[in-house]
């Protein structure tokens, strides 16, 4: 009964090592943070070095006279104009320069990179087909 309780013990602490370490599972004493970098070092004696090129140095561009505000109230309405679709995208973009490459004579069936269209999807972070269906 002892081996099978020993081996029962294992199974449990070998799979509670294999959880996430939080704060919660460390000492009292132990702070995991939250991923910010230290901005110096601390001594043997326990004191705090703080190094001046280890801060960091936020560039923010002057905003004065800007109409816009940084925050969106949720109380906003909502936009009148319907989402757009592909096609309308097309219509509205791709097919007036078309009709004026065709009218100028200048429209190249073999050059449709021009517009924007794409052969393949190489390079390319999200691929649209045919690798992201569900197989």
């Amino acid at each position: 009964m002892g081996l099978l309780t020993n081996l029962t013990r294992g199974l449990v602490r070998g799979a509670d090592r294999m959880a996430e370490f939080t704060s919660k599972r460390g000492p009292r004493s132990h702070n995991k943070g939250r991923g910010a970098r230290k901005l110096g070092y601390a001594t043997l004696g326990g004191k705090f070095i703080k190094i001046k090129e280890m801060v960091p140095e936020f560039v923010v561009p002057d905003l004065t006279g800007f109409k816009l505000k940084p925050y969106v109230s949720y109380k906003t309405p909502k936009g009148t104009e319907p989402p757009l679709t592909a096609k309308q995208l097309f219509m509205e973009v791709v097919a007036p320069q078309i009709e004026k490459d065709i009218k100028e004579g200048t429209f190249d069936p073999n050059n449709l990179e021009k517009y924007g269209y794409e052969p393949t999807q190489e390079g390319k972070l999200f691929q649209l087909f045919p690798k992201n269906y569900v197989r």
